[in-house]
């Protein structure tokens, strides 16, 4: 298709609004009403468009944001620029998909995850933690586990609700993908009891973390199986 400028995107979007949709994500802290099946579709006809897809992200709508993470080419953001693009990412539609579909891909990704990991913003230091969650089921060489699960005991039970979310992830893929630290995963998962009484739909896994793992385990075939389902999503 022929390029599209900036301008004509936005109208599109804008004619994508639907106020059952926006109400419904606003009940989970999203600030835009598109249907996101739409949206991926919009994101197809256009493909990968970089300029494009940085000049969509300078508007701060949530809605070109989440269109800009699908057209990009994750390996041509600087790492700098991806610290700046996860500080900005103001909802969390926007900063997951930013961590999944961008950063996660980066050579940069590692030295990010070190860095947020760390940081005293807690809304970044859960991308940290899961691109943390990501190499515990697919790289954990080089990781302490032991000592991941001394600071999920420590500090998850009284970390602000997003950390606390990454932080549950992070313990569950623990006893999910590593059968040596699976009873202590349930056991902290136990007596901190976080996310024990999260709603939870019928056939959905629930995310308090010893009934998410003891499911995922049960569903596992011999161990040359991927195990790293995803819960009840937020």
């Amino acid at each position: 298709m022929a390029e599209m400028t900036v301008a004509e995107v936005m109208a599109e979007l804008a004619g994508l609004e639907d106020p059952r949709a926006r109400e419904v994500n606003e009940k989970h802290g999203d600030d835009h009403g598109v249907n996101l099946g739409r949206l991926r579709a919009l994101a197809k006809r256009l493909k990968t468009q970089q300029e494009l897809a940085c000049r969509l992200w300078e508007t701060d709508d949530s809605a070109a944001r989440l269109l800009a993470i699908l057209i990009c080419r994750p390996k041509a953001f600087g790492r700098d620029e991806l610290d700046v693009m996860v500080r900005e990412a103001r909802t969390p539609k926007v900063h997951d998909w930013l961590v999944n579909h961008v950063v996660k891909k980066s050579p940069h990704s590692e030295e990010l995850r070190l860095a947020w990991s760390a940081d005293p913003d807690p809304v970044v230091a859960s991308a940290g933690w899961a691109l943390t969650t990501e190499r515990v089921a697919k790289r954990p060489e080089g990781l302490d586990l032991a000592r991941l699960l001394d600071v999920i005991e420590a500090e998850m039970k009284d970390a602000p609700d997003r950390l606390q979310w990454a932080m549950n992830h992070c313990l569950a893929q623990i006893g999910i993908e590593h059968a040596e630290h699976r009873a202590r995963a349930i056991d902290i998962g136990e007596r901190l009891e976080v996310l024990k009484d999260y709603p939870t739909s019928p056939g959905c896994t629930s995310p308090f973390a010893p009934v998410w793992i003891t499911e995922m385990v049960r569903r596992q075939p011999p161990r040359d199986g991927d195990s790293s389902g995803e819960p009840v999503s937020r």
